[in-house]
This record gives structure tokens, C-alpha cells and sequence, in this order.
């Protein structure tokens, strides 16, 4: 199915839910939800349209899988993905909070996660699942935090299976509607739409504050140069004592 055309051919097929499974299967759909529960390069992939996406195909009969084995597989992939985010916070440490910027990293995406850890707790595994770009990094705060690591895995767990079952499940339900079932390119084009306006939206907000930091950071260059060292990253009340 041709989607519409809302950026580079690349940008459009990464966050094409209907790509990833057209294109690579069951394989490609857990890839996804792997590298978007815990690696920093997954935070922008598609994980709720493709798991909705993917629900909606098992009842089409598009995916010829049956539908407990596609969520055992999305869960797993959920919770080991979360795993790996984990450890690499562990490993990294702050170095994280000191790497610079890039095209695929924002220090601004790591705060973020870091404001949500420190305001939730533990239980930010879980509400993080269902937030996009928080999702990617909260677990990697976690292992920052040195979050001791039963609770982590609970809470993963928890999290892993009311995201990734629910999100495939509720597509599944509503691919039972007789509206849906028959206009199911629309719906997924929709999908395909939705999944593109929070990235517009992150990336128009950071274009404009850029803006506004040019001017400012050449009236403020004098006062940093003579400023005091930045303050270190906390561990969090969370951290294993």
C-alpha cells in the first residue's frame, strides 16, 4: 500500500507501521518494539501504531500468525528491550548527561525522561510505555539511577505486557468492526498520519527554541566562561543504596 508522501522516502518507511510488517514480518515488528523500549537510537520508531497495526493485520488475516504467539513475542521483546536500556544506563552513567547533541540525539529527550522518573518512581516504567520518546529513555535513567533491579524487572514486566498485549489486543478488537475491517488502508494511512505529527511537533519546538538560544548564547558567553562547574547528575531516591 503507498502511503503519503509527509518527508524524506526514509522518514516516511521508518515511521510506516505498515512498512515494517510489509516489508519484514513478525521479525520486523519485534525489532521495532525491541530498539524503541530501550535503545537511543529507537526513541522515533513507530511502537503504538505498529503495535496497533499489527493487531489490526492478525484479525484481517493479513499476518498469518496467530494472535497469542504475536503478543508473547511483542511482550518479550518489550521487556528485553527495557532490559538492554537498563544496563546500558548503568554503564554509561552521567557520561550520558554530558554527550552532545546529534541528529538522532537530543539532551533535551534525556531530561525528559529524567523529569518523569524522578516524578512517578518505579511505576514510570509502566506509564513511560505509553509515552512516545519517554518510552526510549526512561529505562535508561533507570540504570543512571542504579534503580535497584527487582523492582526494575517488576515493573518491566508489568509494563511490558499491559503495553505491548494491550495496545496489539485493542488493534485486534477493533479490526473485528465491520467499518474498520472494510476500510483498513484508510485507517492505516491515518496511522501512518498520527505517528508523524509528534515528531513534526518535537522538531518544530526545537527549531524554535534553537532560535531563541542563538541570540542569547552570544550575550551570555562572557558570564558562562567565568560561571561554576555544572552540577552533577543525581542518582535519584530510586537508586540501590
Amino acid at each position: 500500500m503507498n502511503t503519503l508522501a509527509l518527508g524524506p522516502q526514509w522518514l516516511t518507511q521508518l515511521l510506516d507501521a505498515n512498512y515494517w510488517i510489509t516489508t519484514f514480518g513478525l521479525i520486523g515488528v519485534v525489532l521495532v518494539v525491541f530498539a524503541e523500549s530501550g535503545l537511543l537510537i529507537g526513541f522515533f520508531l513507530p511502537g503504538d501504531s505498529l503495535l496497533f497495526t499489527t493487531g489490526l493485520l492478525v484479525t484481517a488475516g493479513k499476518i498469518d500468525k496467530p494472535l497469542w504467539l504475536v503478543c508473547v513475542l511483542v511482550v518479550l521483546a518489550a521487556i528485553l528491550g527495557d532490559q538492554a536500556g537498563y544496563l546500558f544506563g548503568r554503564k554509561v552513567g552521567p557520561s550520558l548527561f554530558k554527550r552532545p547533541d546529534s541528529r538522532l540525539f537530543k539532551q533535551e529527550n534525556v531530561e525528559k525522561a529524567q523529569v518523569f522518573f524522578d516524578k512517578h518512581g518505579p511505576k514510570s516504567l509502566i506509564l513511560a510505555r505509553f509515552v512516545p520518546i519517554v518510552r526510549t529513555f526512561t529505562p535508561i535513567i533507570a540504570g543512571v539511577s542504579r534503580m535497584n533491579y527487582r523492582s526494575f524487572l517488576t515493573f518491566n514486566v508489568i509494563g511490558g505486557v499491559l503495553w505491548g498485549a494491550g495496545v496489539t489486543l485493542l488493534g485486534a478488537a477493533l479490526g473485528n468492526v465491520e467499518f474498520v475491517h472494510k476500510n483498513i488502508e484508510f485507517i492505516l494511512v491515518g496511522i501512518v498520519v498520527i505517528s508523524v505529527v509528534p515528531v513534526v511537533i518535537e522538531f518544530l519546538r526545537a527549531r524554535g527554541k534553537a532560535k531563541k538560544a542563538g541570540p542569547a548564547a552570544g550575550t551570555s558567553a562572557g558570564t558562562a566562561a567565568s560561571g561554576s562547574a555544572p552540577e552533577p547528575v543525581r542518582r535519584g531516591r530510586h537508586a540501590k543504596r
